[in-house]
């Protein structure tokens, strides 16, 4: 095939591919969202569909937090895309794991707070994640513990103090998200957090804090004097 008879749009997946590697930062987010989508959709022109994609959900965070099936909803979104940007989500979220894992936690707070929040801040249900330390506030474990609904989610005292004692730990950072956006934390959120306190120590292990996160921010409840 000649120059004349290349679809427009080699031309310009090459010249972004040259200012990404080029200067990174400089890229609009539908323009990073094109590259990704030339690499699963490489004989059409994806420039409108990663702008469609940045319509639908408002930026590119949200794009790569949201569901395969929500993905699908855009047009020219099929499996194969909607997996291509699942799996950058997957990476990014490992990516921040490791900044924390085996690493002692009270020390590397802010680490932590990225690592939940891009686990968990954007997700469109309730989950409760369950952070497992030892003597040295080392974290051991790391835990989904319960998927709820979109403002709630079932969390067992009983099922915390079991599963701390199995790992052998020592303290326990409890993590839920807000899909609303909003981390205030509810008034059943303050009473299962004292339930779960009460429990673990009983048991002699302590509840460092419990964070909630969501779109716009995160709370402490230890930082709001709640433990």
């Amino acid at each position: 095939m000649s120059d004349d008879d290349q679809p427009h749009y080699l031309g310009h997946r090459e010249r972004l591919r040259e200012r990404f590697l080029a200067s990174p930062d400089a890229l609009q987010d539908y323009e990073i969202l094109e590259l990704l989508l030339a690499t699963v959709i490489p004989r059409r022109d994806v420039k409108p569909i990663a702008k469609a994609l940045i319509a639908r959900f408002g930026d590119l965070a949200e794009v790569i937090a949201a569901s395969p099936a929500q993905l699908r909803e855009v047009d020219g979104i099929k499996d194969a895309a909607a997996t291509g940007i699942k799996v950058v989500h997957e990476a990014a979220r490992r990516m921040l794991r490791l900044q924390v894992l085996d690493r002692p936690v009270l020390s590397s707070w802010d680490q932590l707070l990225d690592y939940c929040t891009g686990a968990m801040a954007r997700l469109p249900t309730e989950q409760f994640r369950l952070l497992f330390l030892d003597r040295k506030n080392v974290l051991i474990a790391d835990e989904l513990q319960q998927k709820g609904t979109v403002d709630h989610t079932p969390l067992y005292p009983r099922e915390v103090v079991k599963r701390a004692l199995d790992l052998h730990a020592s303290a326990v950072i409890m993590v839920h998200n807000h899909p609303s956006g909003d981390p205030a934390p509810s008034k059943a959120d303050i009473e299962m957090t004292r339930q779960v306190r009460e429990a673990l120590k009983a048991v002699g292990i302590i509840l460092h804090d419990h964070l909630v996160v969501g779109r716009k921010g995160h709370t402490s409840f230890k930082s709001m004097g709640l433990i």
